[in-house]
């Protein structure tokens, strides 16, 4: 998820309310954490819960040593919710646009959501929105990263994900801390998934065998082919609402094709085996705000996996990074443009040589 916690934890522009139960989340999560090498001690640990932690464990390890990520004390303990999800975020668009609502906090800068440590609380505020004529979502984040103000720790709502998919999710949050360009959703989160990404095919490459290996690949390709979905029908969408038809045309083509997307997530869901990971994503209605930020986490991905390429090398690929970071929105958004276009040979090799494969 986007680097969240500083806006939550410093937002002088927010309600004292909404202030309150930011600053209690976040100390109450740190507070309920305890060492992961106490937990794994403990004779009461549960042999999976233990299994899970050592995996955490070296995968942690693994990003510190191979991928040059902050070795702090992030993912060094464990905390143990009872609900199913850290936090809730709202996203909130205008009934008859997919431009997302904005909000914006120091360090964070601007962004597209607003973070909720209760679920009801969420709600209520969405009820709000609601009421003023916006489209609304609420949805459960299992994870977020606080940029390195704070020891994130590792949590139940996401430690029991496969192995590649928990290294997935910790290379993500610790390479937020390595670079974040407040108010610049797109390249903060493109560049943490490109990071994602070449991290975990290193570490299979290095940790794997063929069960996880196939069970990654498949993950990759229901969350393409679910991506490519919604990325199809928000086109459909935008399209409609930057038209000349009426409104009332607008919204019943916008109507017609939610419910279009409905079915042919069925057909999707069906050609997956019956796989239901995405149904959460319907747990609502769906709304424009459901569509609004779905490119936020890919559009730049391809250039800094180029990039990463063409540094060969995970910290001058960092201190790359760092430098676009320094150039204002338009020349650094500009700059990965030409990056994405760019076609670099050589990925298999330079992605062993960086990962630090034997």
């Amino acid at each position: 998820m986007a680097a969240a916690a500083a806006a939550l934890m410093l937002s002088s522009c927010s309600s004292l309310s909404y202030y309150t139960q930011a600053a209690q989340g976040q100390l109450e999560l740190l507070a309920d954490a305890r060492p992961i090498d106490d937990w794994i001690a403990d004779s009461n640990t549960n042999v999976k819960l233990r299994h899970r932690l050592e995996a955490a464990r070296q995968i942690r390890r693994y990003a510190i040593q191979e991928m040059k990520l902050p070795n702090n004390g992030s993912y060094t303990n464990y905390t143990n919710l009872k609900r199913p999800y850290v936090l809730w975020n709202v996203v909130a668009t205008p009934e008859l646009s997919l431009k997302p609502m904005q909000w914006c906090f120091p360090v964070a800068g601007c962004v597209n959501y607003r973070g909720y440590y209760s679920k009801d609380a969420a709600q209520a505020y969405a009820r709000q929105l609601r009421a003023q004529g916006h489209d609304v979502e609420v949805g459960g984040v299992s994870a977020y990263s606080t940029l390195g103000w704070f020891s994130d720790p590792l949590v139940s709502t996401f430690i029991n994900y496969p192995d590649a998919e928990l290294a997935r999710l910790i290379f993500h949050e610790l390479a937020h801390q390595v670079v974040y360009v407040a108010g610049d959703s797109q390249f903060n989160e493109s560049f943490a998934s490109a990071v994602e990404q070449a991290g975990v095919e290193a570490w299979l490459e290095r940790f794997g065998n063929p069960a996880m290996s196939d069970a990654y690949e498949r993950y990759k390709t229901r969350k393409t082919d679910f991506l490519a979905l919604l990325v199809r029908y928000r086109g459909e969408l935008d399209r409609t609402y930057k038209s000349m038809m009426p409104d009332e045309q607008k919204r019943a083509t916008k109507a017609r094709l939610f419910i279009a997307l409905k079915d042919d997530y069925q057909v999707l869901k069906a050609n997956w085996g019956g796989y239901a990971g995405y149904d959460r994503f319907f747990a609502e209605p769906l709304s424009n705000a459901h569509l609004a930020s779905i490119a936020t986490y890919n559009d730049f991905v391809p250039a800094f996996r180029n990039l990463l390429r063409r540094e060969k090398s995970w910290n001058g690929f960092y201190d790359a990074v760092n430098r676009l970071a320094k150039l204002d929105k338009e020349a650094r958004h500009d700059a990965l443009r030409r990056l994405g276009a760019t076609t670099l040979p050589g990925a298999l090799v330079v992605q062993r040589s960086i990962g630090g494969a034997p």
